[in-house]
């Protein structure tokens, strides 16, 4: 069982890549208003510091939901991957990758998560030891 866990850690640390690749990069980091505009008049933005999110307190609903969601974006970026690298120009490959941002942010939307909670969700998973192993364990289950 133990090499199952690594194996489920290794994939969603690559799956993190290949989500961060794929998808629009203002899912990733958003800004509010006022952060915005200092920073576009080259004025500091204001650090904020956000409390630390106790991962235990997280529904199991929500770590269901976002596990479903999870696989099938897998399965989705898994199946396209082949199609994208035999892309022959720039703009069938930009066509390919619009195509699996928008039906990864369906799925995502019709898990019942909002995209930045998946990827928040993403995350923890990739640096939370314990929320990461309680992921992997229900990939594991999911997969069963």
């Amino acid at each position: 069982m133990f090499p199952n866990l690594i194996k489920q850690k290794i994939l969603v640390l690559i799956f993190t890549w290949l989500l961060l690749l794929y998808l629009p990069q203002d899912w990733c980091f958003a800004l509010d208003n006022s952060a915005a505009k200092k920073v576009e008049n080259n004025a500091p933005a204001p650090v904020q510091t956000r409390p630390l999110l106790d991962t235990t307190t997280i529904p199991a609903e929500k770590v269901n939901k976002f596990v479903q969601a999870y696989l099938q974006v897998w399965q989705l970026i898994s199946q396209r991957q082949g199609e994208l690298q035999a892309a022959e120009t720039e703009l069938e490959s930009l066509r390919i990758e619009q195509d699996v941002e928008a039906k990864a942010s369906a799925i995502i939307t019709q898990s019942g998560l909002t995209k930045q909670e998946y990827l928040q969700l993403l995350g923890l998973a990739n640096v939370d030891p314990e929320f990461g192993e309680r992921v992997a364990m229900q990939l594991q289950e999911a997969r069963q």
